[in-house]
């Protein structure tokens, strides 16, 4: 069975509702779950007044990973029928969003998914929860774990800061 980590977030309405329906689907759907703090953040990529809440959530699954993310894509419309993107293709506001972070040290890469998430090592909210779910998770690529890649990131925003 491979460990799964998904990231839940919404910024838009009851975000705290739209995370726990998200985290009762999920359940029902894969079983039992670890579950990690939630994290406030500014809109990623995309300018907005309304700010996000996020979550990791962490499962085992015998399923492969494209049965798993059309699983999450049902889940995500039966909760939301709001688009993720514009129709220029850029980020929008929703009411909730559950991405794929990591199954295992497993490497996907296929139009329809690419895991690891291809920006989790530049977010901030991915990388929190995950270092408080799964410490001992390293990047197949990087071979960093969530707090090595938080450090990373840090410098980087510190470089941006001073530039």
């Amino acid at each position: 069975m491979a460990f799964v980590i998904v990231n839940i977030g919404s910024n838009l309405g009851n975000r705290r509702l739209h995370l726990s329906r998200a985290v009762r689907m999920l359940g029902e759907r894969f079983g039992n779950f670890e579950i990690s703090h939630v994290v406030e953040s500014a809109p990623w990529g995309y300018d907005s007044t309304h700010s996000f809440l996020n979550l990791a959530l962490a499962f085992h699954s015998d399923e492969e990973p494209e049965a798993i993310l059309e699983a999450i894509k049902e889940i995500e419309q039966s909760l939301s029928s709001l688009p993720h993107r514009t129709p220029t293709g850029e980020y929008a506001d929703r009411e909730i969003d559950i991405d794929i972070i990591a199954i295992d040290r497993l490497v996907v890469d296929t139009p329809q998914l690419t895991v690891p998430h291809p920006r989790l090592p530049l977010r901030r909210f991915f990388l929190e929860p995950l270092a408080e779910l799964a410490p001992g998770w390293t990047h197949p690529a990087s071979g960093k774990n969530a707090v090595e890649m938080l450090r990373d990131l840090e410098e980087l925003e510190k470089q941006d800061d001073n530039n």
